[in-house]
Order: C-alpha cells, then structure tokens, then sequence
C-alpha cells in the first residue's frame, strides 16, 4: 500500500502564559493529496492535566476543549467545500494548505500549536490514533518504564553515598516461584537486604491497586516459601494529590505491604532510604 504525506501538530494546553508550561492535549492532521483532515482531542478522562494545573478550576479546561472541538468542526466544515468530502474531482489543495497553517499559527492564546510535522501514512486515520496514543495519552510509559525511572533515581541515591557496590540486581526464590528485584545486598551467597521502588501513581485507581496487588502476591508467595529476607523496603511513588480515589487506591496499598511485614517509605524521602541501608 501506498503511503501518503500528512502534516499534523500537537495541540497544546497552556493556560498561564507567564510560566509557558503546557500540556498535550490533541492532534490535528491533514493529507490534502487523500482529501484528509481530522483530529482527535483529550475530552475525557483528563485529570493528568487538571491535576498538573492544580490552580485552574476543571471547568474552565472542559468549555475550553468544547470550544476547541466546535472550532475543528468549523474548520472540518470549510475543507469540505474545497473538495475533502469527493464531490468534486479537484480539490483545492494550496487553499485547504493555507487554512492548515492559519490554524496552528502561533498565538497567545490558552490553546496552541507545535510546529508542522512531516509523517507518511499508509492510513492516515489509523496514524492519527497512534500519534494521540503516544503524544497525548503516552502510550510507551508503561509500568516498566515508569519503575525504571525509578529505579534510576535509586540507584543515584546509593551511589551518592557510595554504597551501589553493595546492591545487584537479582531473582529472589527457587525453581518453584520467584521474583526479580532492582537493589539486593547479600551476605556470601545469602540475601539479606532489598529495596524495591514501587509506582503507584497511575491514572485509574484500578491500575493502582492491579499493580500494587501483583507485589502483594509475589511478597506472599516468596514469604510462605521462607525466601524473602527480613530486611525489605518498598520505595512508593504515590499520586501527588490526598483524598482522591487514586490516592484511597494507593494507600490500601502501603498499607496491606506493611501488614504484610515489609517497609514502607516514600521514595522522595531519601533520609528513610539512606536509614534503611545504613542500619
């Protein structure tokens, strides 16, 4: 199949013009040469972007996409009259180019644009979800790259205090059932220490308590097999914000692993994971 040539831009949220800070909140792509224009914005489920803007009430980010979707609309609307709905065989190419680039001119405004990006599409609707996926909902930040992030900023820590040397990377268990850890210190060839960074900062309460109960799991299993050293620390990474259901999710968490015999610190506080290693 034949790929196609399409502009699009990353819409972007920017409420305080002062600080420039924004968020991704949309896609807009046009293929004149396929008689394609379409977009696709963040409606739902948009508390990342209400929560990073804690100031701004939630109300004025919902009218503000309404207005920028009928906006689309509109443009939609006008690209058909040049042709983009088949009608007509010719297609007013350089005209629908031009109110492309008009719209995502760069304005103070509440709403902007990233500059034009090149991309060639063998189905440009098809295309236009994965660049939404990846720029807006930010599909390749799974759990494992999150809690490598995490572990990342661990690893600093130890070697800040020049103790890295004594934390490997192993599987804790036996043939029947085990796990893999980021930070083991060992004691000849017995694990006698572990610190587990632990991501409990998703989107969906779901997701939290899914994750966390998968390390439940595995404690339980590695602890009734008498394979799980005394000494373990969960580092948490926990939504920033108390009271939500996210934060009732990620709580439930912290404290069925504490009934569950193992440590417990925020992974911010680095005072409770030098302690943990030093003692």
């Amino acid at each position: 199949m034949n790929r196609t040539p399409c502009l699009y831009a990353i819409v972007r949220f920017c409420p305080f013009v002062e600080t420039g800070e924004f968020a991704n909140v949309g896609v807009v792509m046009i293929a004149p040469d396929q008689r394609f224009f379409d977009f696709k914005l963040l409606m739902t489920r948009h508390s990342r972007v209400t929560h990073f803007f804690e100031q701004l009430d939630a109300k004025v980010f919902r009218a503000t996409m309404r207005n920028l979707r009928d906006e689309l609309e509109r443009v939609k609307a006008v690209l058909m009259g040049y042709g983009f709905d088949r009608r007509y065989r010719v297609t007013k190419t350089e005209a629908a180019r031009s109110l492309f680039d008009e719209l995502i001119r760069a304005r103070e405004t509440v709403v902007r644009f990233s500059e034009p990006r090149a991309i060639l599409a063998e189905a440009p609707a098809v295309t236009l979800g994965e660049l939404f996926a990846f720029h807006v909902e930010r599909n390749f930040v799974n759990r494992q790259y999150q809690e490598q992030v995490l572990e990342r900023g661990v690893r600093r820590l130890l070697s800040s205090i020049q103790v890295s040397d004594r934390f490997v990377q192993m599987q804790i268990g036996d043939e029947e059932y085990h796990a893999n850890f980021p930070f083991v210190e060992q004691i000849g060839d017995q694990p006698v220490r572990i610190i587990k960074p632990l991501h409990l900062a998703h989107d969906q309460p779901s997701k939290i308590l899914d994750h966390g109960g998968q390390w439940l799991f595995r404690l339980s299993q590695l602890q009734r097999r008498e394979l799980l050293p005394e000494r373990v620390l969960f580092a948490v990474q926990g939504p920033s914000e108390s009271g939500t259901p996210r934060a009732q999710a990620a709580e439930e968490i912290v404290g069925a692993l504490r009934d569950g015999g193992v440590e417990v610190a925020p992974l911010a506080d680095q005072d409770a994971l030098i302690s943990f290693v030093r003692h």
